[in-house]
């Protein structure tokens, strides 16, 4: 389901998957799981990496009301163990973040931010970035510049669970609004 309709079009990592169903037809899912790097887990906690997650696809037909992304995401943490949970907002698509502030996500500013160079990625006809990097892009490789990705957190659990959890993570926490990405 969501590898036919997420904009990706492309399976991921998933240790939990919810879905939304409305008349018995499944209209709707989201799904967490272990980040592709160990780095970025690391990043998010650095005393205890495990504890980090990313929801890492949502989806929601379009025929679904106002509110029902903020609504779904809501209920699928709730339904999750105590953990530190990540997420991306993709630029490189027009995405900006607003479903996580509207799920109340803390905003940690953006991928590379820290960076004086900037990220190449590699392209190679029909292959994904990872895979024409492993597989040996060849002649027919583009070099690309990356475009930054903005970076959203927040935690599951109880109140007191998601407060020390939220001790824990070692991304910032950042008003939004004077860091917007215009590239």
């Amino acid at each position: 389901m969501v590898v036919e309709h997420h904009y990706l079009h492309r399976k991921t990592n998933v240790s939990y998957a919810y879905g939304l169903f409305f008349n018995g037809e499944m209209v709707g899912v989201c799904t967490f799981g272990c980040p592709p790097s160990r780095h970025l887990q690391m990043g998010a906690c650095p005393t205890d990496p495990s504890l980090v997650i990313e929801l890492n696809r949502l989806w929601i037909s379009d025929n679904m009301g106002p509110n029902t992304e903020s609504w779904f995401i809501s209920r699928a943490l709730k339904m999750l163990p105590p953990r530190i949970v990540v997420s991306y907002a993709d630029t490189k698509f027009g995405h900006i973040g607003y479903i996580y502030r509207a799920s109340n996500f803390h905003y940690a500013g953006w991928t590379d931010m820290e960076r004086k160079t900037p990220r190449y990625d590699y392209l190679a006809p029909g292959k994904h970035t990872r895979d024409a990097f492993r597989n040996g892009a060849g002649a027919q490789s583009v070099k690309v510049r990356r475009k930054p990705k903005h970076k959203y957190w927040t935690t599951t659990g109880d109140r007191r669970e998601r407060k020390r959890l939220a001790k824990l993570c070692g991304w910032p926490l950042l008003s939004w609004k004077p860091h917007e990405v215009t590239e």
